[in-house]
């Protein structure tokens, strides 16, 4: 368990699936991630979902997000791990619109970056968000990340951020 001052991050379990499942058909919460919402059955869901519980990949940490009340609201991770160059990248997901605004990700993205820079060797978190998502921009920046370039994929437009280990020492003192 990894707490923040709002939320406990933790391991994924099965027990996650239906509003993982959720999450990942509902269309707003797609379009707000650059993705087009899944369509296949619950049943389909849960079978991948459980390999990947039991055989999880190396080179990604998933935890589900809780408020300290116990209640799952969203994900984050970080994947991509490349330890030769030092960086991964960082993705979150407030599923539950009823803490959107209210704090949440920014405690989960500072949390998550301080067990990153606490507990690991890597030297810097990058992410991509749509240029559009002002609301993800200012949470981001409130943790240190700042921008250093764009890109255009799929015919969508995104910011490239970044919060290296120095910085983050920075912030720290």
């Amino acid at each position: 368990m990894i707490n923040g001052s709002k939320i406990k991050l933790r391991s994924k379990r099965l027990s996650d699936a239906r509003e993982d499942y959720t999450w990942q058909t509902d269309q707003e919460l797609a379009r707000l991630d650059a993705a087009t919402a899944s369509t296949i059955t619950f049943s389909q869901y849960l079978a991948e979902y459980a390999s990947e519980l039991r055989y999880p990949s190396p080179l990604r940490n998933r935890f589900a997000i809780e408020t300290l009340e116990g209640e799952h609201i969203g994900n984050c991770t970080y994947y991509g791990i490349d330890e030769a160059k030092g960086e991964a990248e960082l993705g979150i997901m407030i599923g539950n619109r009823g803490y959107w605004d209210k704090g949440y990700g920014t405690d989960v993205v500072a949390t998550l970056a301080n067990h990153i820079f606490q507990q690991t060797r890597l030297s810097r978190i990058y992410l991509k968000t749509l240029d559009s998502n002002a609301r993800a921009h200012k949470c981001f920046q409130k943790c240190g990340f700042t921008p250093y370039g764009e890109l255009k994929k799929d015919g969508y437009s995104f910011v490239l951020m970044e919060l290296t280990r120095q910085e983050w020492q920075k912030r720290q003192s």
